[in-house]
């Protein structure tokens, strides 16, 4: 609830379904949601950090270091598109159950209703999603992905000056 950026709008206290919270951070970036996931599977975003330190050099990623799991930029915390396009690549392959998840238009929770940033789905034929992001210091940044033929496509974009210019790009 404490989290700043975009949020889900988690009532203090209340239980949440875990398929609300996947859906609150694909869809809605809910810094709240990876909180309360994080602290559910780890017992703390400190813990979850450093699992997903492991998880990341166990997948290659090796210039990727986590210190939070919302991606709020704090010093060390830091990925690289090669990184970031990696990890989407296994999501994909290693948990297709959940993907649908991240080419869901909107998502309302709380009576909340928010869309999905992802300016490829609906435009880009085969478009399917994956994650929007936005930082002070990294810009917007979009990882994107589409399936046309068979073939899976993965974008991973960042550093750009607004969201009109990362859906242009």
């Amino acid at each position: 609830w404490k989290m700043e950026g975009s949020k889900m709008f988690i009532k203090v206290g209340s239980k949440v379904k875990v398929e609300d919270l996947i859906r609150g951070v694909a869809i809605q970036s809910g810094n709240d949601a990876t909180v309360a996931l994080a602290e559910g599977l780890a017992g703390s975003e400190a813990e979850f950090a450093e699992r997903m330190n492991l998880r990341a050099k166990e997948l290659g990623m090796n210039d990727s270091h986590f210190m939070n799991a919302s991606g709020w930029p704090v010093p060390e915390h830091y990925s690289t598109p090669r990184d970031l396009a990696t990890l989407a690549s296994r999501m994909v392959t290693d948990f297709p159950e959940y993907y649908h998840y991240f080419g869901e238009k909107d998502f309302t929770y709380n009576k909340i209703r928010q869309p999905n940033r992802d300016p490829l789905l609906g435009k880009l034929p085969g478009a399917d999603g994956i994650k929007t992001g936005h930082t002070d210091i990294a810009g917007y940044g979009l990882i994107g992905s589409a399936k046309r033929d068979g073939r899976r496509l993965i974008l991973v974009i960042n550093g750009l000056q607004s969201e009109k210019e990362r859906a242009e790009e």
